[in-house]
């Protein structure tokens, strides 16, 4: 990383209207939702747009989720059907996001990796709903990270996950505390039939289905373009490799545990085994061990159930060989 680094400025009415004024001038602003920081970009903007597929170096087969400010905006971006409504009417603003047809023919084809389908969601942070608000366009935000790697889940993370601005990195970083989520939004797809889980996130499948009825599972996609992003194989992943499934820590892990059981030496993502706490906490303690003293890291069984998916889920695809990350 260079010295040159995003400026990290408190949210407050002055640095969001400065944010505002920067997407909507083609610029990159870094700022928080309750899942992950974004990287956000004007989405009609298709040169803003290919300027944070560049900055991650993210391939451009991978789409991008639009954050819009409310339903309404959403409902201008793409079209709903009555599910759709049942679910924003449910969880939004919220760590989902729904997959349907494309309506507004301003919002790049870049942000949809040229498929007919828009990733959409309104995000529940109050820092994002005001920068949506004031830009007043909808904006294209992939995690606010390199390509792969591990998500940012406070400002902080972003400086040291992402060139700067004279480097290609965002112009600014809208500090707005911790993420309370940790992991990204639920992904579901409403352009078929039958509704499909994409990706596993900050609401559970659990809690969809008793809304919606059952979803189906992701269909291969044999290495065309993805309707969502996290459907690569090797995502989410530190610089160290990860071994999953731990009992104990080998001679230079560190070890990553679960719940009252685990070894006292352990960083524990909830001493209590909450989920939602050991979601919110996955990202920054893999951030904390993911180097010297350490070679590699070791994490402990979580539960695969409600929230446990979504952390398993990204603990499978952190742990992929790197020759799969593509």
């Amino acid at each position: 990383m260079t010295k040159d680094r995003a400026p990290i400025i408190p949210a407050d009415s002055i640095s969001i209207t400065s944010a505002a004024k920067h997407l909507r001038d083609g610029g990159l602003v870094a700022f928080p939702t309750e899942t992950v920081y974004g990287l956000g970009a004007d989405a009609t903007n298709g040169d803003a747009v290919t300027r944070v597929f560049a900055a991650k170096q993210r391939p451009q087969f991978n789409p991008l989720i639009v954050h819009v400010k409310d339903t309404a905006a959403a409902e201008a971006a793409a079209t709903f059907n009555d599910t759709a409504r049942k679910l924003a009417g449910a969880f939004w603003p919220g760590p989902l996001t729904l997959v349907l047809p494309r309506r507004d023919e301003r919002i790049s084809l870049l942000v949809s990796a040229g498929l007919d389908t828009l990733a959409v969601r309104v995000p529940g942070h109050p820092v994002a709903h005001a920068l949506l608000v004031e830009a007043g366009v909808p904006v294209a935000a992939p995690s606010a990270n390199m390509a792969g790697r591990i998500s940012p889940t406070a400002a902080g993370h972003v400086v040291f996950s992402l060139p700067g601005p004279g480097t290609g990195g965002p112009d600014m970083i809208l500090d707005g505390g911790p993420c309370t989520v940790g992991v990204e939004s639920t992904v579901v797809d409403l352009s078929t039939a039958v509704p499909v889980l994409l990706r596993h996130g900050g609401v559970t499948a659990e809690d969809i289905e008793a809304v919606i009825g059952p979803l189906a599972p992701p269909p291969a996609t044999n290495g065309e373009a993805k309707k969502s992003p996290g459907m690569l194989e090797r995502h989410y992943a530190p610089a160290l490799p990860i071994r999953l499934d731990a009992i104990d820590a080998r001679p230079g892990e560190a070890l990553l545990g679960f719940g009252p059981d685990a070894p006292i030496e352990a960083i524990n993502l909830s001493q209590s085994g909450d989920l939602s706490e050991a979601a919110a906490n996955l990202f920054s303690m893999i951030r904390a061990v993911d180097g010297p003293p350490f070679d590699a890291i070791a994490v402990m069984a979580v539960p695969d159930q409600g929230l446990g998916r979504a952390i398993n889920d990204r603990l499978r695809r952190a742990a992929q060989p790197k020759d799969r990350s593509s």
